[in-house]
């Protein structure tokens, strides 16, 4: 009996193989803990921080981002149909990257960063709806909230780049390029409205999309994450079991 409730936290959280448990099971529960997500969206955010938005180093940001997306989407349990949907965008995603990479053409960069957006739209919503619909808060779903939360700025990050590489002029105008990671720079900062003033769009609908990075920003602060945190009771399900022991 001891060993069983001594195993019990361990499998719910996905960070433990089970005896017998075949390794694809194993992978399946990691990821549906949301663990592996944030890992991917965090990958996601160091690169695109460290390398240009261009050539090579563009296309590996755009695999590791859409993996992330397909990932959050069977750790959310979506629909199988989506999942694959998912999964053939993701590569059209990738392969744009890699042709715009070979061929030097911005605007295939540019529709890459839009489907890629497109794709961790829908992940976040589905991560979103897991998270809201929980009975009960716990590791799983604030590590879901968080995911969401640095998806939306990973998400208006690639719109502001496809934007760069599709419009005429450039995303931030003379003021600054899109290189050394200004894009995602000017998201997380738009997002939590910090606001240094240093990066500013140079015109619509780039100004457009900021404001409504915005408004999400403070609404999903408000009254998801913060609310969540306030519900979380760290060990109080192992509590429950000692008492009721």
């Amino acid at each position: 009996m001891a060993r069983e409730s001594d195993s019990a936290p361990r499998d719910r959280f996905g960070i433990s193989r089970r005896r017998g448990e075949r390794w694809s099971e194993f992978a399946s529960r990691v990821a549906n803990a949301f663990g592996l997500v944030l890992l991917l969206v965090i990958a996601t955010y160091v690169l695109g921080s460290l390398t240009p938005p261009h050539g090579w180093t563009a296309s590996l940001t755009v695999l590791i981002g859409v993996t992330a997306t397909v990932v959050a989407l069977a750790s959310a349990n979506a629909r199988l149909q989506i999942v694959r949907a998912a999964a053939v965008l993701a590569a059209i995603a990738v392969a744009c990257a890699v042709v715009s990479a070979i061929a030097d053409a911005r605007w295939l960069l540019g529709v890459s960063g839009l489907i890629t957006a497109l794709l961790m739209l829908v992940a976040a919503g589905a991560v979103l709806r897991t998270v809201v619909s929980a009975s009960e808060v716990g590791f799983r779903t604030i590590l879901g909230a968080i995911s969401v939360y640095l998806i939306l700025g990973l998400l208006f990050s690639f719109v502001y780049v496809a934007l760069d590489r599709i419009e005429g002029y450039p995303f931030f105008g003379h003021e600054g390029s899109i290189d050394n990671g200004n894009t995602l720079l000017f998201s997380f900062y738009t997002l939590t409205t910090t606001g240094y003033g240093n990066l500013v769009p140079a015109g619509q609908p780039g100004k457009l999309i900021c404001g409504l990075e915005m408004l999400m920003g403070n609404i999903f602060l408000v009254t998801l994450v913060a609310g969540l945190v306030s519900l979380w009771r760290p060990g109080s399900g192992l509590l429950g079991r000692r008492r009721a022991g």
